[in-house]
């Protein structure tokens, strides 16, 4: 199968905000048609993708590796001890480095500014793999989820219990963008942060969709199909755990708490879970669960995703000739 025109072609992928709600639309699409056997041919042949992880990896990076793999490109897994951004060398210096090295740069660092600085100093695409501010790949891979358990994703009731974390960040940018019925509870002091809700918002306006930020879980799930969460204490908040999971301890996603939702909803982690912290084993490995189905859509995700960024870019050698030209 060959991929015509590319909205995403030579584009970064920094937020889900940078995105159009077309641009989504693009990647589930391909997404499930490779899901269902579709070939995408080899658009990363004779390419090298830098893969940078200053956090722990487990599906990101495996996914990634395979996707890039899939599509004929090489993947270079690359871990925080052996570039040591901003005490080794400066994250210009990596990206302009990495830059003359490999076509891409997949990135899960801690900071969301040093991704932004990272895209800055590369001609190359850079693809957000996770920062403290945003996680786009997941929340693309939740979306088509959401779209095979409800049929859509516009208009989906989707109720997220947790914090204004990353992941909740990403989540209201794309249900902004796509017309979803995003529900968030969580307790108070722990709200997304201002600027995202007010950005969100104005998408939702745009698109038809409804953001409701609410602290009592029964209302948000009446009449919910997805019921959605993740850890209580992200990576970098470990001092906060005893003081979250009291907080928290009222929203675990347990047998009670599902039973508050339709019966046909589904329940979706975007994983790795703290099991009988915010899910019990009941319902993570229950039949309402599609935590797995997720877990395989990052894969599917990823490669369309890698493949619309890539397809009609020029070919490697090409590309090298053309920069070295310009730096001359």
């Amino acid at each position: 199968m060959v991929v015509t025109t590319p909205p995403l072609a030579g584009r970064d992928l920094l937020s889900i905000a940078d995105l159009a709600r077309s641009d989504i639309e693009a990647v589930l699409e391909l997404a499930a048609r490779t899901k269902a056997g579709d070939d995408l041919g080899r658009p990363l042949a004779g390419r090298n993708l830098a893969l940078i992880f200053q956090r722990p990896s487990n599906r990101t990076r495996v996914s990634f590796e395979v996707a890039v793999t899939r599509l004929g490109g090489h993947p270079i897994a690359i871990h925080a001890q052996e570039i040591q951004i901003g005490e080794r060398e400066s994250v210009a210096d990596v990206s302009r480095i990495l830059d003359r090295y490999a076509d891409g740069i997949v990135a899960r660092l801690i900071s969301h500014r040093d991704l932004l600085r990272m895209a800055q100093f590369s001609a190359s695409p850079v693809i957000n793999a996770m920062t403290d501010r945003e996680h786009p790949c997941q929340v693309l891979a939740d979306c088509l989820t959401v779209r095979e358990a409800t049929g859509r994703l516009a208009g989906a009731r989707v109720c997220y219990v947790g914090d204004g974390n990353n992941v909740c960040t990403s989540w209201l940018y794309a249900a902004g963008l796509c017309g979803v019925d995003f529900r968030m509870v969580c307790p108070s002091g722990y709200e997304p942060q201002g600027d995202v809700l007010e950005r969100a918002a104005a998408m939702a306006a745009a698109s038809g969709g409804r953001l409701h930020v609410g602290h009592e879980a029964a209302p948000a799930l009446e009449d919910a199909e997805i019921i959605y969460t993740d850890v209580w204490t992200s990576m970098g908040q470990e001092a906060e755990q005893q003081r979250r999971r009291e907080d928290f301890a009222r929203l675990q996603v347990n047998e009670s708490l599902v039973t508050m939702a339709p019966p046909q909803a589904r329940v979706m982690h975007c994983l790795p879970a703290h099991r009988g912290e915010e899910i019990t084993d009941a319902v993570i490995d229950g039949p309402q669960s599609i935590v797995f189905d997720q877990a395989e859509n990052r894969l599917w995700v990823q490669q369309a995703l890698l493949a619309l960024i890539f397809a009609t870019l020029p070919r490697p050698a090409t590309a090298a000739t053309a920069a070295l030209e310009a730096r001359r």
